[in-house]
């Protein structure tokens, strides 16, 4: 990461810091109640999760939510971790095609959305709903190598025509939640 994309980073931090600060918040508050079930005691473990799902690529930009993205690569959004909210801001900055990770089970489908069920208890209790079982990894039975093959393929074939299950089950067209500022978890 350069030293300009870095003090971008920085500022999002600071900003929300200072916001908080401000409204009495906390950085690290409660996560939705489906999260601790899941067995998160703070938003701060669900950020630490969601940034282990970045990989090991350079962030080559920070943007703020629904900021048009034309940079290239990895890249950060300020945006909530509440689903709505945060497919409808990559949706506004030039997203056509979402591939949604979910340990719970959301039911959110902002079409196109190829949906990755993160456990295979997930995956047969919603496989109506979900796109692929990413489980098989933790279960032993795939590999990291061959999920990246079938999710890019699976891409590859929504992105020329191919229906995700939420657009077969005709939902996702209309939900579109933008993000009114406040501490969303």
């Amino acid at each position: 990461m350069s030293r300009e994309v870095g003090e971008k980073l920085l500022a999002r931090i600071k900003w929300w810091e200072e916001y908080c600060a401000r409204n009495g918040a906390a950085m690290d508050n409660d996560p939705s109640a489906g999260n601790k079930v899941g067995g998160l005691t703070t938003i701060l473990e669900k950020s630490l999760g969601a940034v282990a799902k970045g990989g090991t690529t350079n962030l080559v930009e920070v943007y703020e939510y629904a900021q048009r993205i034309d940079a290239k690569g990895f890249v950060f959004m300020d945006s909530p971790g509440y689903d709505p909210m945060s497919a409808t801001d990559q949706v506004a900055s030039g997203a056509n095609l979402i591939c949604f990770t979910t340990g719970r089970g959301s039911a959110y489908g902002c079409a196109p959305s190829l949906k990755l069920a993160t456990n295979t208890a997930l995956w047969e209790r919603q496989e109506e709903d979900m796109n692929i079982n990413c489980g098989g990894v933790i279960d032993g039975t795939a590999s990291i190598e061959q999920l990246g093959e079938q999710i890019f393929q699976m891409m590859l074939d929504c992105a020329s025509g191919v229906a995700s299950k939420s657009e077969l089950h005709g939902y996702g067209q209309s939900e579109f939640v933008p993000w009114q500022v406040g501490v969303v978890t």
